[in-house]
């Protein structure tokens, strides 16, 4: 393999990792403050990506403007989704929480396909998206580095407002003892629709950049991403903002190097991803970031 393209293998793997880290970040801050795998959040990924496929094809939006609708659209859903599913059984069994999830989650995949069709429809990507750069032997799209850029954006003004914020400090209370943060005059309520508000929103704006990066639409199309980047929200240690960013790029680059330096083993693409999950179970649990805790009975 050339220098040129190693290079190029790298920078896929980077926007590819990008795009993992960024959905893992929803799943870690729900399961940092309630426990709760949200196995919903990649199907809000994909109601951004059509929010942008209709805002763009249909009612003829700029791309920015699609793409602000599309994410305050996604917020609403996920805070929607907390106050419907969530929020009534805090107080039940987790178990009955996890299958309220995942009941979400099959209720808005079949909804999409009755509300848009099952069939997959095409994204309009805009031209200055798509046309190549050439550096040296390598051929770089600008979306390749508009991901890895708004990821950094994004996760740095997540990171602020979690730790130099008091919604963040109030986050990061809720996290360690819900009940003692409910008795200091925090509202929990809020807070949590806010933590679900932030994560759809980075739920939203990975969906832009999926439906981009692969300029398609269709009612189960977050369910692979969604996967993944829980395997690289486990990867980094689940409940850890820096450790789901750490996971996801991890994750991006196995997959893409495997297939790189393996050419032979590309069906098994998916493949690699859950076998990581398992290594990372069976030798370390909590993940390379996550921290061990002990409930209290």
């Amino acid at each position: 393999m050339s220098l040129d393209m190693f290079l190029q293998h790298c920078f896929n793997a980077l926007t590819l990792g990008s795009l993992y880290a960024l959905i893992a970040i929803g799943y870690t801050m729900v399961y940092g403050i309630l426990r709760l795998i949200n196995f919903a959040h990649g199907d809000i990924l994909m109601i951004g990506a059509y929010f942008v496929f209709f805002g763009t094809f249909a009612f003829g939006w700029p791309w920015g403007v699609a793409a602000v609708v599309s994410v305050a659209g996604a917020s609403l859903l996920g805070v929607a989704i907390e106050r419907v599913a969530y929020r009534p059984l805090r107080d039940a069994p987790r178990i009955s929480a996890l299958i309220s999830a995942i009941a979400v989650s099959f209720f808005i995949e079949s909804l999409a396909v009755v509300i848009f069709t099952g069939q997959p429809r095409p994204v309009l990507q805009p031209d200055w998206l798509v046309s190549e750069w050439h550096i040296g032997g390598l051929r770089i799209l600008p979306l390749t580095a508009l991901v890895p850029c708004m990821t950094v954006v994004l996760v740095g003004i997540l990171l602020f407002v979690v730790y130099r914020t008091k919604p963040g400090l109030a986050m990061r209370a809720i996290s360690k003892d819900i009940e003692t943060t409910r008795l200091l005059g925090v509202r929990v309520d809020n807070i949590i629709a806010l933590t679900f508000c932030i994560g759809s929103a980075l739920a939203a704006a990975s969906g832009i950049m999926w439906a981009l990066r692969y300029p398609q639409v269709h009612p189960y199309m977050g369910i692979m991403p969604g996967l993944k980047a829980f395997i690289a929200a486990v990867f980094g240690g689940i409940g850890s903002i820096q450790g789901a960013v750490i996971g996801g790029v991890a994750l991006g680059f196995v997959e893409i190097m495997t297939v790189a330096f393996m050419p032979e083993l590309s069906g098994y693409r998916d493949a690699f991803a859950f076998v990581l999950l398992v290594l990372v179970l069976f030798y370390k649990p909590t993940g390379l970031l996550g921290e061990r805790t002990e409930e209290k009975i």
